[in-house]
């Protein structure tokens, strides 16, 4: 096989097979050849194995301590510091694993579809499966752009196959994700979960993006024909993916972008949709996004009709699909939209008190951004079951740089600016709590959203929560009256009440931690309890 020429040595690697930006069908070529695991399912999928990781590992990612960021960074459990020494020595392993590799795959791309705020992403990666990954999720340049691409703004040296040295000071196991902005480089070691990568690059948008005064965010975006756009902010089980994936808008981005002066941009050129429980009539998008050039990751595949079983969990509950967006029908290429005209932060309620739908001030708006809330039911035990309230600042506080306060201020600052209106959609229980409430139906909570888009919410009359103070509205079209207002839902008034309280009181103990680097204005917006 012809060398390629392609030079790295600026990076300490001196591989002579370099092979760099290839079509996707190198990558499955390789991969049936050197990657262990790796099949082709009969809808043209790459199916891929991750090894002994098969999700992120957050207690191995470190952000290097230097003088000049020290001050920025929100330090603790989620931004663990290291120090300059460890990191290079994390780099020099990386550095020497692959310089003993046999090729390594090189994936140029851009991370922003806004031109003006793009960065350079440079990966390397000696596994085919990772260079197929990162050529679906970054954004991928045109062959004059990778002709003028020249250096990268970060690079990621990924040699996950190679474990941390567990006696480095400041390892606690054979994994370490260590992100260095001062160098600007990141090094993978002991975890070959491609998600690494793609979450890496999203914590380095997080830090540099608000230094230009561009927030960036953890949500989802979609456009309607009157170029109307929305956001969408939710945890896990919350309904992101499912609402604003409608067929009669353009989808912008399903999980990461940012809001500049001139509007809204996705920051990925891909999608890495959760595969479990996949079918074509619940998730049809999805479904069909699912072909050739699509990497299936640690699904169970039938060895002789090569058909994917996206229910079998027997490798991990966390089965996911990389494909491009364009892959995707109602895409907009580029994906680019305007500034938003609502934005929808979505949860999931347990407890069966919040509204179906309420509409928040600025100040509240930041208040529940920063506070990020869902329940999830408990474990059962003897049939007895009870609500947890979840917590995870900006609607994902795993990959903030920044205090949430920071994003937050941005956010209400760009609400203002722009005119967009906040809103708070529960897509939970109303009636009761866990075990007498219901959850409100996926009709009534499509008529909701649909009624943000077309604006006939914003002038309906409201009644006032008397815990968390929100606006809600009294009628939707398409929605049973009754169900909006949850108290009148409930058949146990002083129930309801009491529950209401619980909830408000989780909020402000959650809050505490906030409390100091939060404005007077963000602290009254809480509930009243």
């Amino acid at each position: 096989m012809k060398k390629t020429t392609f030079d790295l040595s600026q990076h300490d690697i001196h591989v002579e097979n370099i092979i760099r930006n290839p079509a996707p069908g190198k990558f499955y070529e390789d991969a049936i050849k050197y990657d262990a695991g790796s099949a082709i399912a009969d809808n043209g999928a790459l199916i891929v194995r991750s090894g002994k990781r098969t999700g992120r590992s957050p207690a191995d990612k470190r952000v290097v301590k230097t003088e000049n960021i020290s001050e920025d960074i929100w330090w603790g459990d989620i931004n663990i510091p290291l120090d300059e020494h460890t990191y290079n020595i994390n780099h020099r392993r990386a550095t020497d694993y692959l310089n003993t590799c046999e090729r390594l795959y090189v994936i140029d791309g851009f991370a922003g579809w806004d031109p003006e705020h793009r960065l350079k992403v440079r990966i390397i990666a000696e596994r085919p499966y990772h260079g197929l990954f990162m050529h679906n999720m970054l954004i991928r340049p045109s062959k004059e752009e990778l002709k003028e691409f020249g250096d990268p703004d970060f690079v990621v040296y990924n040699a996950g196959k190679f474990p941390a040295n567990t006696f480095t000071e400041g390892m606690t196991s054979d994994a370490s994700v260590d992100v260095n902005f001062e160098t600007n480089s990141m090094v993978i070691l002991g975890t070959e979960y491609a998600g690494e990568m793609k979450k890496g690059i999203f914590t380095v948008m997080h830090y540099l993006m608000p230094q230009k005064d561009v927030l960036s965010m953890h949500c989802s975006a979609n456009e309607g024909d009157d170029k109307d756009s929305a956001l969408f902010f939710g945890l896990s089980g919350t309904g992101k993916t499912t609402l604003s994936a409608d067929s009669s808008r353009k989808l912008i981005g399903d999980d990461e972008h940012c809001w500049s002066e001139d509007g809204v941009f996705n920051i990925e050129g891909g999608c890495y949709a959760k595969a479990i429980g996949l079918t074509e009539e619940s998730e049809p998008e999805i479904y069909n996004a699912i072909k050739y050039g699509t990497v299936l990751e640690n699904v169970v595949y039938d060895e002789n009709t090569r058909e994917v079983d996206y229910d079998d969990v027997s490798i991990t509950q966390n089965t996911r699909a990389s494909y491009p967006i364009e892959y995707i029908d109602n895409a907009k290429i580029p994906c680019i939209t305007g500034h938003p005209d609502n934005i929808i932060f979505l949860t999931y309620d347990a407890f069966g008190v919040l509204p179906p739908v309420s509409k928040l001030t600025p100040e509240q708006a930041m208040y529940h951004f920063i506070s990020g809330y869902t329940a999830k039911v408990a474990g059962t035990e003897m049939g007895v079951t009870e609500p947890q309230a979840t917590f995870s600042a900006c609607f994902g506080a795993a990959f903030l740089v920044w205090p949430p306060s920071r994003y937050a201020e941005m956010l209400a600052e760009k609400m203002r600016k722009h005119g967009s209106n906040a809103w708070l959609v529960n897509t939970g229980l109303t009636g009761g709590a866990y075990g007498t409430g219901k959850r409100i139906d996926l009709k009534s909570t499509r008529a909701i959203i649909d009624a943000i888009h077309s604006g006939s919410l914003k002038d309906v009359d409201t009644v006032k929560d008397d815990v968390f103070g929100v606006e809600i509205p009294t009628e939707c079209e398409g929605v049973d009256p009754k169900v909006l207002v949850p108290k009148k839902a409930w058949s146990d008034k002083d129930a309801y009440d009491e529950e209401a309280k619980k909830l408000g009181g989780l909020f402000n103990n959650n809050f505490k931690k906030y409390k100091d680097e939060s404005s007077e204005e963000i602290l009254k917006a809480g509930p009243k309890v």
